[in-house]
């Protein structure tokens, strides 16, 4: 079983002992811009400040060797990353689809559209649909000291990053502190903690009647006669046990000579994500292997977007307009490959205020305000062990507490993204903690967060099961 916690270095293992390929170098060029366009673009930080601590995801050792030269054009919006050997790779600012990898035409094959709430100003609601400052008093059964030291214990270790620490419990934020340059209004790197947007996005989808869970994912191009992949079902694909051949980092039976991922060339390859992920045949039996990859959450993708288009929606204000607005989320950057199919196995960035809602939609079933969002029934499907995977760690695209790799209880579940980014929900403690970081700090990011949660826990009490 891959530790959580050591996801990134895994991927870093593979991708500095991986044979070099003829564009390994130029793929790790285009991840490098893209991740420099997202922190200067989106979550305007400083340049040299984003290459010291963010560019090592899709990058391996060598390659950041390699680069010659970053050149920021801000008239422009694009970054361009220049090898030693003169070749270069550019990433452009698309607006509210945040940063795009160019394909090698240099176009985006795709009109960038805007993305505007439709909810007041954040100042004139109260937490969770806004921001307006909270006076009530102290909760008496709650440990105000310990809640302020497991803070500090977030960031105590300078090496692990931590850019954000939110803490939420019984829908009240009791505990929020920031990295200097960093705010509650900054989009932050969030990772793979999209695929839980998506999981949300599909669990609007089943509440509506559009998709149903154990029905066969209807991806045209599996049903024709005699093709295997009739067989998966959506289920199948929110649990990542497909079975579909799209090589990983983090398969068990992988070697450095199988070459660069197919999971990550869905990031750093300009291509249709949407085409890839869906053209790729079966290597297992739909349902019968657990396999973190990301050809899964693109399928995944490509049902919600078909679903939307055949409605005649637009699909790039879809999450806006159908789940951010509804639990007052005004900004959230869903990034997208260049043809306009939103890569949120991955390319994601919101703030740490904007997860903790998301984890508050989860925490409680599935219903906010009195609404029902998701499917009754929804969290404890995606939280139970997906049946495929030989360890009980993952459900439908969020991570499971089970083997106690977080010192919460085992109930706790979580969205995890590679750097150290957490949104996880804890329903015996009515509990929702963010941590979000840098990538660069990832190998001691668990540790920080774990010394602060440990804290944490002692200092809230039990609560009585809802339900989920």
């Amino acid at each position: 079983m891959i530790s959580p916690a050591l996801l990134g270095p895994v991927l870093a293992w593979v991708l500095s002992a991986a044979p070099p390929g003829p564009d390994e170098r130029l793929l790790g060029a285009a991840g490098y811009a893209k991740i420099v366009c997202s922190a200067v673009f989106v979550s305007g930080r400083e340049v040299e400040e984003a290459r010291r601590n963010s560019t090592y995801f899709l990058v391996r050792d060598a390659d950041r060797a390699s680069v010659a030269a970053v050149d920021v054009d801000r008239a422009r919006g694009e970054v361009r990353v220049t090898l030693r050997d003169g070749r270069s790779r550019r990433a452009r600012h698309a607006g509210d689809q945040g940063c795009v990898i160019l394909p090698e035409d240099g176009l985006l094959h795709f009109r960038p559209v805007p993305v505007r709430s439709g909810l007041p100003p954040a100042a004139s609601q109260p937490w969770p649909m806004g921001d307006a400052p909270d006076a009530s008093p102290w909760p008496p059964d709650v440990d105000r000291r310990a809640v302020e030291e497991a803070t500090t214990r977030a960031f105590a270790d300078p090496e692990a990053l931590t850019a954000a620490f939110l803490v939420v419990h019984r829908g009240r934020i009791l505990a929020e502190r920031y990295a200097p340059g960093i705010d509650r209004d900054t989009q932050l790197e969030s990772w793979s903690m999209g695929k839980t947007v998506l999981a949300t996005l599909m669990a609007l989808l089943v509440n509506d009647g559009t998709y149903r869970l154990d029905e066969p994912a209807p991806v045209p191009a599996w049903h024709a006669p005699g093709d295997p992949r009739g067989a998966i079902r959506i289920s199948d694909l929110l649990r990542m046990s497909s079975g579909l051949r799209c090589t990983s980092p983090f398969d068990p039976d992988r070697t450095p000579a199988d070459g660069y991922p197919d999971h990550l060339l869905v990031y750093t390859g300009a291509l249709d994500a949407h085409a890839f992920a869906t053209s790729r045949p079966l290597q297992f039996a739909p349902g019968s292997e657990g396999r973190y990859r990301n050809c899964d959450p693109l399928a995944i993708g490509f049902l919600v977007e078909q679903a939307v288009r055949r409605r005649g929606e637009e699909i790039l204000t879809f999450p806006q307009r159908a789940l951010f607005d509804r639990i007052g989320i005004r900004r959230q950057v869903l990034e997208t490959d260049p043809y306009g199919h939103f890569l949120l196995n991955g390319h994601d960035y919101g703030t740490a205020r904007n997860w903790a809602r998301l984890g508050l939609l989860w925490l409680r079933g599935g219903r906010w305000g009195g609404e029902r969002l998701l499917p009754e029934g929804w969290t404890a499907f995606a939280t139970a062990p997906a049946p495929a995977w030989r360890h009980a760690v993952y459900g439908a695209f969020v991570w499971l507490n089970r083997a106690g790799q977080l010192r919460l209880p085992i109930d706790a579940f979580y969205m995890l993204g590679a750097g150290g980014q957490y949104t996880i929900a804890v329903p015996s403690r009515d509990l929702v903690v963010v941590r979000m970081g840098h990538q660069r700090g990832e190998a001691r990011a668990e540790d920080a967060l774990n010394d602060a949660l440990e804290t944490l826990a002692a200092a809230l009490p039990r609560v009585a099961p809802t339900g989920r």
